[in-house]
């Protein structure tokens, strides 16, 4: 058994445009993976989420930490993938890891960010 690697929206500006899933799911990870622990540390304070643990993922650190990540996954804990601003993706670091996951046959979800403001049709 193993646990989800889940990646998840972080608002690009204010941030109380965190969709309710993705604090749920921030507050029930075991390990937040992130690029820079102090952005994503205001991110969690701000959502009053504090004591979590978290694993720098950059371009620094993306090969060793894969490692101790897909272990952390294979030993039944689910960790959340952030970025600091946006949707983590293909340029971000935590592409490895997400590599590393799947072909581990780790589950991989993801959580959109919020959806964009109401537009009013044109007349």
């Amino acid at each position: 058994m193993s646990g989800t690697l889940t990646l998840v929206a972080t608002p690009i500006g204010n941030l109380s445009d965190m969709s309710q899933r993705a604090i749920d799911t921030l507050g029930s990870v075991t390990v937040v993976c992130c690029e820079d622990t102090r952005r994503t540390g205001l991110l969690l304070q701000h959502l009053g989420l504090s004591g979590k643990k978290y694993v720098v993922i950059n371009e620094h650190t993306e090969h060793d930490a894969c490692e101790h990540v897909v272990a952390l996954l294979l030993d039944d804990n689910d960790v959340a993938l952030v970025s600091d601003a946006g949707t983590p993706g293909i340029s971000d670091p935590g592409e490895r890891l997400v590599k590393a996951a799947l072909n581990a046959g780790i589950n991989v979800s993801a959580i959109p960010g919020p959806p964009p403001p109401s537009r009013t049709p044109w007349t």
